[in-house]
């Protein structure tokens, strides 16, 4: 089977020609996205006093922190512990540094693990904060946090389901961790995000499963997992704000043999067709670049694809102000579309021939 990346036009190899798609549609997962903590007037004097102190004491506040997350007998410490230490992980990646080397991590990633709702989300969200720093990743991981936060992605509350996506974003962005999460069991449960949680939860879920289908192992666990059926559905909705990040992930999705017939079989052509007559450019040119994928090499779907009505489309956006990459990608779609009515009409005249002898 001939590789999408070897295909040429007019002496040009797509291989070469870059449409220039980056992760720019996507929302970034940043600290402290959970909704505040309700607080007493008292509570919220007390905690800008403790924050005034931190400033001077920071690695004296830090250090009984850690103690009471570690040896505290009462959740409602642990708690107050935790949330603490998110406030001081929130916007300062000096005190990330510091939480982690004075070895908060492994004491946040155990409660995680906690049967209390709450401390479950105060945890998670200490930890999506620490996975901010670089310098934080591998000792997060190496605490045997990815297991615990693909749990928290399946079993935890709305805000902690958001944020444990977004710490597995983070932890993805170091390469070999793509794999570790991938068979940690993340993937379909963000898939299940992706279809069924708020509009926040969309959007990280589909940020989370871009960094993470960078592999071939994660692209195949995603198709398998139904993604295109979420994606599409999310197409759909030219009012969403998912259109451009859906289809980024449906592009990056489309050199995993199964995507193909699982964008057919989910009623993407007809969507993709549409977006290339009416969606923004960007979502113009990237639409084009999924039919052009799943036309190289099946006469079937290029069938399918001019029967709704593609080349008209396509025609304009080659002739507008399309990107160079953008037009090649239309021309070259374009000529696959015609050669299945051109085969025909090769073939009606060779039968024509034959009956006239």
């Amino acid at each position: 089977m001939a590789n999408h990346n070897s295909f040429t036009y007019m002496d040009h190899s797509f291989s070469d020609i870059s449409l220039n798609f980056d992760s720019s549609a996507f929302s970034d997962c940043n600290s402290d996205i959970s909704c505040e903590f309700p607080t007493t007037t008292s509570e919220s004097r007390q905690r800008k006093l403790f924050l005034s102190c931190a400033v001077d004491n920071s690695d004296d506040v830090i250090r009984n922190l850690i103690t009471h997350l570690e040896s505290s007998s009462s959740i409602e410490e642990q708690k107050q512990a935790a949330m603490e230490i998110r406030l001081l992980s929130k916007n300062k990646p000096e005190n990330r540094i510091k939480l982690a080397k004075a070895g908060a991590i492994k004491p946040l990633v155990s409660l995680i693990s906690s049967s209390d709702l709450q401390l479950q989300e105060y945890g998670v969200t200490a930890v999506l904060n620490l996975s901010l720093c670089d310098e934080n990743k591998e000792m997060i991981v190496s605490s045997g946090a990815v297991k615990p936060l693909v749990n928290a992605l399946r079993l935890g509350t709305p805000t902690t389901k958001e944020n444990a996506a977004c710490a597995l974003l983070r932890l993805s962005q170091v390469e070999e961790n793509k794999i570790t999460i991938g068979r940690s069991g993340a993937i379909p449960l963000l898939v299940n995000l992706l279809e069924n949680g708020g509009f926040r939860a969309k959007k990280d879920a589909s940020t989370a499963l871009y960094s993470l289908c960078s592999t071939n192992e994660n692209k195949t666990r995603a198709v398998e997992s139904g993604i295109m059926k979420p994606l599409v559905e999310l197409m759909i909705d030219f009012e969403s704000d998912m259109v451009d990040k859906s289809a980024f992930v449906m592009n990056l999705l489309m050199s995993a043999p199964e995507s193909k017939p699982a964008v057919v079989e989910e009623g993407g052509v007809p969507v993709l067709v549409e977006i290339v007559e009416a969606g923004t450019q960007r979502q113009k040119e990237i639409s084009v670049s999924i039919l052009l994928q799943l036309c190289e090499e099946s006469v079937v779907y290029r069938t399918m694809v001019a029967r709704e009505g593609a080349v008209p489309p396509l025609v304009a956006l080659s002739q507008g102000s399309a990107s160079r990459g953008a037009k090649v990608k239309a021309e070259a779609l374009i000529e696959l579309l015609r050669q299945p009515r051109q085969q025909q009409q090769q073939q009606q005249h060779f039968e024509s021939n034959d009956n006239e002898r």
